[in-house]
């Protein structure tokens, strides 16, 4: 036989997390999270489930029924979106202006779809005007998909106008809400988003690993009248909504697969904690931070990746000064000061940094800690 390992208990340090993900979590969330388990199909569980569903919806400002959180990170509700949704040999308008919209063009030609892609450059939001002559060389398109916050970059397109134009040409709109949701603006009943994804670990300060996602009616339709099944089974939200379903309809929840209860419990309180600050104070708490944070990088002569009419306020991407080791700076900032940043990602790696604030940690004492050890660092 193979001998036990001796391993001792693990005990993370606690760190103060700057960077793209995950972000900060509010101690009431660690707290939530250590809560006694219970069954998945207990009655006060299912009731915990109605209550964080309205907590989602209130949180995307959505009255979609089919609104609730996937069992797995972003990245699994950005796949539901387009598993559910888009079928093979249909035409997908994908808005790539950093890594995240090139993981959509991935998702899209995965399904067998066509992906007609409008390009930006990286620290650019997506172009409407681009996105408008996409729309009318390519009339046959079913969806028009885009990042809202590109967290590759910090720059925060304009989802209203977007999906405006969508609704124009008879497109369902597919959104990445990952990094925005809980730190700026977003409306999706109002600017009429049909599928939109969210992460629990950026903005909502909770634990990482789930997905708050919510579909129109118009979105429904569509999948409920698909031709070909959905490819993924775990990810089949026609399957998913008999465990998440309508709690007015009477009808017995069905099981579906076991929920990670704990995380979901965490998911709540997170999501309880923002109503209680409240969307409009948390997005004014987030520019707020931004703004203290911006005016301090930029008298230490940092130079940022976004112009400032386009910059989420929760991801400063910032170029690296000249002469200055990107690594070594993060690790003097990681095992001097405890702080983490975040590297650049694809066209931005070893030429930036992302520095995140994000949910719990856009606050005060994050902001001046950061700036004095990259000055201290810097020098």
């Amino acid at each position: 036989m193979i001998s036990a390992p001796t391993v001792n208990s693990f005990t993370p340090p606690r760190r103060i997390l700057m960077g793209p993900g995950p972000s900060d979590v509010y101690p009431e969330v660690l707290a939530a999270q250590a809560r006694p388990t219970i069954g998945h199909l207990d009655p006060l569980f299912v009731g915990m489930m109605d209550e964080l569903k309205s907590l989602i919806q209130y949180a995307f400002q959505t009255k979609n029924e089919m609104t609730l959180a996937i069992s797995a990170p972003g990245s699994a509700g950005m796949e539901a979106c387009f598993v559910n949704l888009v079928e093979p040999g249909e035409k997908v308008i994908v808005c790539r202006n950093g890594v995240f919209g090139e993981r959509m063009r991935q998702n899209v030609e995965r399904v067998g779809a066509v992906a007609v892609v409008v390009d930006n450059e990286w620290g650019e939001p997506v172009c409407p005007k681009a996105v408008e002559a996409a729309l009318k060389a390519n009339p046959d398109a079913k969806f028009l998909a885009f990042v809202h916050a590109e967290t590759s970059t910090g720059a925060l397109s304009d989802a209203k106008t977007l999906c405006r134009l969508a609704q124009q040409h008879d497109c369902l709109s597919i959104v990445d809400a990952v990094t925005s949701l809980g730190g700026v603006e977003l409306l999706v009943d109002e600017w009429g988003i049909d599928a939109i994804y969210s992460g629990s670990q950026k903005c909502l300060s909770c634990v990482p690993g789930l997905s708050p996602v919510s579909f129109s009616p118009k979105a429904v339709e569509k999948l409920k009248n698909r031709k070909t099944p959905v490819q993924s089974w775990f990810l089949d939200q026609s399957l998913v909504m008999g465990y998440w379903g309508n709690k007015d309809s009477g009808l017995k929840r069905s099981y579906h697969h076991t929920a990670p209860v704990n995380a979901l419990y965490a998911l709540h309180e997170a999501f309880r904690l923002l109503a209680l600050e409240g969307l409009e104070n948390a997005w004014a708490r987030h520019k707020k931070m931004h703004l203290i944070l911006a005016a301090g990088l930029e008298k230490l002569g940092l130079k940022f990746v976004v112009a400032a009419e386009h910059r989420l306020p929760q991801l400063n991407a910032v170029y690296l000064p000249q002469g200055i080791d990107d690594a070594l700076v993060r690790t003097q900032l990681l095992e001097e000061y405890n702080l983490e940043i975040g590297a650049g990602l694809g066209a931005l790696a070893g030429k930036a940094w992302r520095i995140g604030l994000m949910g719990f940690g856009a606050r005060r004492e994050n902001v001046a800690l950061c700036l004095k050890a990259l000055e201290e660092v810097m020098s």
